[in-house]
């Protein structure tokens, strides 16, 4: 099981201290996931998100999150497994997609 956590500023905040809270949050979650952990920080917007990963399907670095769409426009943190991801990923190959 993972652990997500963020946070939302409407004011924004320095970049800095929002890496440095976010990685601190995502500390008190690493017994939820010890295999891998990141954070993703938009200062301008106030929002702050990080990740720790337990790693059970993909063992790669591949699987590291937030993830970021190929485009930047789209981060996502979750947790759980994607079960037709076989699948999934056959159809974005077949569309031009890593």
């Amino acid at each position: 099981m993972c652990g997500i956590t963020g946070f939302f500023d409407p004011k924004g905040f320095d970049a800095e201290y929002g890496a440095r809270l976010a990685q601190s949050m995502a500390g008190t979650l690493t017994h939820r996931g010890p295999d891998d952990g990141g954070t993703w920080v938009e200062a301008a917007t106030g929002i702050a998100l990080a990740h720790r990963r337990l790693s059970i399907v993909d063992l790669t670095p591949a699987g590291h999150q937030p993830l970021c769409s190929e485009s930047g426009r789209y981060i996502i943190s979750y947790n759980g497994e994607i079960y037709n991801h076989q699948e999934l990923r056959k159809e974005l190959q077949a569309a031009g997609h890593g």
